[in-house]
């Protein structure tokens, strides 16, 4: 019974309740995506993907569903979600995106699959870097070889004034996964005449740390 409303202004009340209603449901199903990941809930995020739930949604940090898989190391998540059309270069608060985080992280599998997708090479984490240069300091050695066959900037430098190479002395430990980076990125045409903000080069880093593996390569590749 509508009461005393005439029935013009009662369908018009329904008309407006019925499209906020609509575009509150994308939002919530979004944010059940985000908690199913949180829980490594697959066969929630199947249906949700399914029923078209938003891709975008972020929990409280800003953090997509992607984002949240790729944190978690859940392959199975993260490759639904990629497949699906998440965004890869979603950024959260602290500047995280699915691509860079992967570098960092050292999820290769993950960062092949976001690679036909499109990521922006420009995006910068919170330290001014790109996704080579953590992978670089962690020794994730894989996902080195991997990203120094892409586009990204090898020689890019961030904001301590670091680059990948600097980072593989300065907060390395000089040992084989370290020097295998280290063979890596100067291979790929890393400069080894790049110095920090005090002029210190790569090479006087190295022969500082006692690393002579390290040293040695720059040295071959022509540092001074």
């Amino acid at each position: 019974m509508w009461g005393r409303w005439p029935w013009p202004a009662a369908l018009l009340a329904a008309a407006l309740v019925l499209p906020m209603t609509a575009a509150a449901q994308p939002q919530a199903t979004g944010q059940a995506m985000v908690d199913a990941v949180a829980r490594g809930d697959i066969a929630s995020l199947d249906r949700l993907i399914a029923a078209g739930a938003s891709l975008q949604a972020t929990d409280a940090a800003g953090q997509t569903a992607l984002l949240l898989a790729v944190r978690n190391d859940n392959l199975d998540a993260a490759t639904r979600l990629i497949a699906a059309g998440a965004d890869i270069n979603a950024q959260a608060a602290n500047r995280d995106t699915p691509w860079l985080l992967a570098g960092a992280l050292g999820r290769t599998t993950m960062l092949r699959q976001m690679l036909p997708k499109g990521p922006d090479f420009s995006i910068r984490n919170r330290f001014g870097g790109n996704a080579l240069i953590p992978a670089c300091e962690r020794a994730h050695v894989d996902t080195v070889a991997f990203l120094v066959t892409t586009r990204i900037d090898i020689n890019h430098i961030n904001n301590l004034g670091w680059t990948c190479l600097l980072e593989i002395v300065i907060l390395g430990d000089g040992g084989p996964r370290h020097v295998e980076v280290a063979r890596l990125v100067l291979g790929a045409g890393a400069d080894p005449s790049i110095a920090d903000r005090d002029g210190v080069t790569p090479l006087q880093h190295a022969r500082r740390r006692g690393q002579r593996e390290v040293a040695a390569l720059i040295e071959a590749a022509g540092g001074r």
